[in-house]
């Protein structure tokens, strides 16, 4: 994953982050499911994985992510939905 482009992790980030959210669902009518959980917990590792890879190259993807510690980087590079920020 370090080495992937831009938006090959966007494309990641966007897919696996799909799935979280399906999987949720998906739990909340089975929640004692064991492969389901685990398909979960496995996503959710790859997409946190995915988004600090992506928040340490690129910036933040949303304002969780901003480093607010010693000033305000939310706007110091384009956000990822803006065209030409490569």
């Amino acid at each position: 994953m370090e080495n992937m482009c831009k938006k090959d992790l966007m494309n990641l980030i966007q897919s696996t982050n799909f799935t979280v959210i399906e999987l949720g669902l998906y739990l909340d009518t089975h929640p004692n499911c064991p492969c389901g959980l685990s398909a979960y917990e496995d996503y959710m590792r790859t997409l946190r994985r995915a988004v600090d890879i992506y928040e340490k190259k690129y910036g933040p993807l949303t304002i969780y992510g901003v480093d607010s510690d010693e000033e305000w980087t939310w706007v110091d590079t384009p956000w990822p939905w803006q065209k030409g920020c490569d």
